[in-house]
């Protein structure tokens, strides 16, 4: 039996980007949160010279346990879905700050054709470009109505970048927030080689600090010192950006936020038209909780956001059969295949000092950039060199015939340890009705409560794609003239085995139609006013970027609409 504990007037689900923001943005504005986060409690402090390859890359210190939770995965409906015991293709984040402590830092804006994909893909090749099964749908906003908050978003964050407008993406209001971050040998051997085949290459966006910078809110962090412990890592210096050392203390410094951690939310309590507050677990004790609440804020990972609603029974769960319903709809993922690899043996590099978001991309075959008539796909890939720092362990690279093991193997790794370059491509994944994420029947969390299920597999569209994308990234390294040149060109059927991106999107997706969609432009659920829901479930489909740019903007357009429902109440659009 659940303790009902005292009412309170906002409650936010998970305290990571998303509910930091949202808890930074309320609190100023002078309302009181409550953060339930089911992880335990962060600060920088705790990874002061704690650069453990092994504690944190190899054994997931940060990450959820699996042995408690964790998700069931098949490719279709044919098979049986099963627990996927450790960690493979994607990480999933555990604890104060959540994935935002654990991320490269690299920050892209979605494009402005992805924010429109149906109406501009249609408008441009016609309603047969999208093939049978494929549920293409605009996002219920357009780049341009998001941008003031991409830039709020950026200014926050600190965001590092190229002075120079792009041509081939969004225009911005106003430049970056710190310069860009320094060009290494490799990368400028990249941007030459793109440039001499008429690409557009530029730094990419970092939220690793390039310099000093003080943002709009008052919190001073110091620079990036390269130190390559990025991804999977928390940052020593606070130069990268993470909700622990922006929006957190922001909040915190109101007096505004109470923050409770170990607390795992189970359960929204709702009459089918309003939801009056949660149900956690103390996963210390296994006490039980019920915290009402006038407004419930969900702001976890994608699939606790989607388990959460599915295992509430708030909103319709999607059904693939009939291609109605909206909880779990719209699954999507990474494309992470076509990469082409360069090994030098007239020279080296520094390859093992880097950053999670050092590095050099181009745009030229991403989104809508170029002409698909003859191209069995839609939308692209970011194509990119990066140097976020080979670590020893799980760094071994060796061209193909290399001996597995043995003096060979020991002798290639040695050698090409600093001497192999990549030319990798993110790639857009877009929705199928066959895609999409709803509770297992069978297997259960420590708690006895379902496990979210996902299916999910490539499809031509994605193999095309790779196709496609590879031969462009052959040609770069071809143009950064590497003594041995290997390309993969193909990708077959998902494999939830190895790490692949941590870019899960969908599932509570934004839209204007409430038939399609589960939330608004403001991620406020239309069948629940009161809750809104926040974060990557939002994605319609993913870009050929990483998200958390995106997901920022969201994020700052939802306290604003948030700040709004709790002055007029009602739906906001």
């Amino acid at each position: 039996m659940a303790t009902t504990l005292p009412k309170v007037p906002i409650v936010v689900v998970g305290l990571g980007w998303m509910g930091g923001i949202i808890a930074a943005e309320l609190t100023k504005a002078g309302h009181k949160v409550v953060a339930l986060e089911r992880g335990k409690p962060r600060k920088t402090e705790d990874y002061f010279m704690v650069h453990d390859e092994l504690r944190y890359a190899q054994r997931y210190e940060l990450m959820q346990d699996l042995s408690k939770e964790t998700v069931t995965f098949r490719n279709t409906e044919k098979v049986k879905a099963l627990p996927m015991r450790s960690y493979g293709s994607f990480l999933m984040g555990d604890g104060i700050g959540g994935a935002g402590v654990h991320w490269n830092g690299q920050n892209y804006r979605f494009l402005p054709y992805d924010f429109e994909i149906y109406s501009k893909t249609v408008e441009r090749y016609g309603k047969n470009k999208i093939p049978e099964g494929m549920i293409l749908q605009d996002w219920g906003i357009t780049y341009d109505e998001l941008e003031p908050y991409f830039d709020k978003y950026e200014k926050m964050a600190g965001i590092s970048g190229e002075p120079e407008q792009n041509p081939m993406v969004g225009q911005r209001s106003s430049p970056f927030a710190t310069p860009p971050m320094k060009k290494t040998p490799a990368m400028k051997m990249f941007e030459e080689a793109a440039k001499a085949l008429g690409y557009h290459p530029y730094v990419i966006p970092s939220a690793n600090l390039s310099e000093t910078y003080t943002n709009p809110d008052g919190i001073t962090r110091a620079a990036c010192q390269y130190c390559a412990f990025c991804e999977r890592f928390g940052c020593e210096y606070g130069a990268k950006a993470d909700p622990i050392v922006t929006v957190i203390p922001v909040a915190q410094n109101t007096g505004n936020l109470e923050i409770r951690t170990y607390s795992n939310v189970t359960r929204i309590v709702h009459d089918g038209k309003r939801a009056s507050g949660v149900v956690y677990i103390n996963t210390l004790t296994g006490e039980e909780y019920e915290q009402p609440a006038d407004l419930v804020i969900l702001a976890s990972y994608v699939f606790s956001n989607v388990r959460l609603l599915l295992n509430s029974k708030l909103g319709k769960p999607y059904d693939p059969a009939t291609g109605t319903g909206v909880i779990g709809r719209n699954y999507a993922y990474q494309i992470t295949g076509g990469n082409a690899y360069g090994f030098y043996d007239d020279r080296e590099f520094n390859l093992y000092m880097g950053a999670g978001a050092l590095g050099t991309s181009f745009d030229d075959f991403n989104g809508d950039n170029f002409d698909h008539t003859d191209l069995n796909f839609i939308h692209g890939a970011n194509i990119r060199f990066t140097q976020t720092g080979l670590r020893p362990i799980s760094s071994n690279p060796t061209p193909s015939g290399t001996p597995k093991w043995g003096k060979e193997f020991k002798k290639a790794s040695i050698h090409y340890a600093n001497r192999m370059l990549v030319v990798s491509i993110q790639g857009a994944n877009m929705p199928w009705k066959h895609h999409y994420m709803d509770l297992d029947p069978t297997y259960k969390d420590v708690y006895g409560i379902p496990l979210l299920r996902l299916t999910y597999d490539f499809e031509d569209q994605d193999r095309e794609l790779v196709k496609f994308v590879s031969t462009k990234t052959e040609a770069v390294m071809k143009e950064m003239k590497p003594s041995k040149l290997e390309v993969s060109k193909a990708i077959s059927n998902y494999d939830i085995v190895p790490y692949q991106s941590t870019h899960n999107t969908g599932g509570v997706v934004m839209g204007a139609d409430p038939g399609t969609s589960a939330v608004n432009s403001y991620l406020q659920m239309w069948d629940a006013e009161n809750v809104f829901v926040v974060g990557a479930s939002a994605f319609p489909h993913n870009g050929g970027y990483n998200p958390t740019g995106t997901i920022g903007a969201l994020a700052y357009r939802a306290a604003e609409g948030i700040l709004k429902y709790l002055q007029q109440g009602g739906s906001l659009v």
